[in-house]
């Protein structure tokens, strides 16, 4: 045997050695658990979400709530959420209703809700949260331990109508949303009310896939390391800023205990795929495709011109510290809404939630058709997207940064869009 062959052979056998070392040191687990690995991540590995309330690792059992499914958390398995997955066909046995303030549209939405399930659905349990507006025939719901389990969410208002509704359930497993548009287009209104029976219909069919849209998970630390107050999880951003104060914060930035850099900023943004084309996007974040797993960390206004947006993987965990030196304390909006004041030595750690939220795809029920466009294939007939189209296949992503954000779009490409459009199947 050659030198050369040896020395590669040692490195072969190093390499496996240290590898199935790892998996059985870290995890407790035979190294056989590597070709578990390999097998899974070729067929796609999934266990069951727990329902709200259930303990960590729950398994699905006869007559268990509507449920979608997640990657198997496992340590031994590295793994993200897929793109989406298909909601299997379950009785619907609750839903809980979260909407926007009372206005006229948005209570004849309700009513007709309640007379669909009334008429169709007349074992379904109808939630809304316990405020005085609460629809007649809908019982009330608080988010807590021993809250009644929800199949299903259906929100009605805008973006932040989505976004209250994640914070309903900062502590567990999110149930699938079903979100519809008053009126106004957002990168979370797939559906317009006008469609809600149809939608709903298609959806307990089994012909919805959901995208799993990632939160983070937010922890708060004193200048000791100490916790204060409760965890957050967030849909679209943390946002550290100076608020009223006329000075610049200082901000210290760790990624996994790495000093990265020390901010001198209006503030710094940490968002989430979803969130990128939010508060981020206005900051000068890049925009990131909702189904990719990541952090993003964008400033704002930094005195240094060489401070450019970062994004990190899924798995990292940052911390951003306000600095002894910072001339202000600094603010934290959570989602918008004003959490915590963070005094010079205070920190939040943030992290990827293992509770993604489920949302539900507009092209998995109508087909790849534009917004406001009919299920059909232009002949009356109805399209091949009411059988609902494979996880994975179905995209609003692409056709929405181009209709709502207007992307890359110049003079000319203005009118290209709208003749792509007009022409689009």
């Amino acid at each position: 045997m050659s030198l050369r062959h040896s020395i590669r052979s040692h490195q072969l056998w190093s390499s496996r050695a240290c590898l199935a070392r790892s998996l059985h040191t870290n995890h407790g687990r035979h190294p056989h658990h590597l070709y578990r690995y390999q097998h899974q991540q070729r067929r796609g590995y999934f266990a069951p979400l727990p329902t709200q309330g259930d303990g960590e690792g729950g398994e699905e059992k006869k007559g268990d709530h509507t449920r979608v499914y997640l990657p198997d958390p496992s340590p031994s398995i590295p793994s993200t959420p897929p793109p989406s997955a298909r909601i299997p066909t379950r009785p619907l046995e609750s839903v809980l209703i979260v909407n926007k303030l009372r206005t006229r549209p948005v209570q004849e939405a309700i009513e007709m809700f309640m007379t669909h399930l009334r008429e169709h659905h007349p074992t379904t349990k109808v939630y809304s949260e316990d405020r005085p507006d609460i629809p007649e025939g809908a019982e009330p719901w608080l988010p807590s331990p021993t809250a009644p389990p929800i199949s299903l969410i259906i929100t009605l208002g805008g973006d932040g109508t989505i976004l209250h509704a994640s914070s309903l359930f900062r502590g567990g497993a999110v149930p699938p949303v079903l979100s519809f548009s008053m009126g106004t287009l957002g990168f979370l209104l797939p559906f317009h009310i006008d469609d809600f029976a149809k939608s709903l219909d298609a959806l307990l069919a089994g012909h919805a896939t959901v995208l799993y849209r990632m939160r983070l998970k937010c922890q708060f630390f004193d200048g000791e390391g100490k916790g204060i107050g409760e965890d957050w999880q967030v849909m679209n951003e943390v946002a550290l800023h100076r608020g009223s104060s006329p000075h610049l914060n200082t901000i210290d930035v760790y990624v996994d205990g790495q000093h990265l850099t020390e901010s001198v900023s209006d503030g710094l943004i940490l968002s989430t795929p979803t969130g990128s084309t939010a508060y981020s996007l206005s900051a000068g974040g890049p925009i990131v495709h909702p189904s990719l797993s990541a952090l993003v960390l964008t400033p704002i206004c930094p005195r240094s011109l060489s401070f450019r947006p970062v994004v990190f993987p899924g798995g990292r965990e940052v911390r951003l510290k306000i600095s002894p030196r910072s001339r202000a304390p600094a603010g934290v909006s959570m989602d918008g809404f004003l959490s915590h004041v963070l005094e010079p030595g205070e920190s939040v750690l943030v992290r990827a939630s293992e509770y993604p939220i489920p949302c539900v795809n507009r092209s998995s029920i109508t087909g790849s058709k534009g917004r406001g466009d009919e299920g059909t294939d232009g002949s009356g007939e109805e399209s091949d997207g009411q059988k609902g189209v494979p996880p994975g296949k179905e995209d609003d992503w692409v056709r929405d940064i181009n209709n709502l954000l207007q992307y890359n779009a110049t003079f000319r490409s203005k009118a290209l869009l709208r003749h792509s459009r007009s022409e689009s199947p």
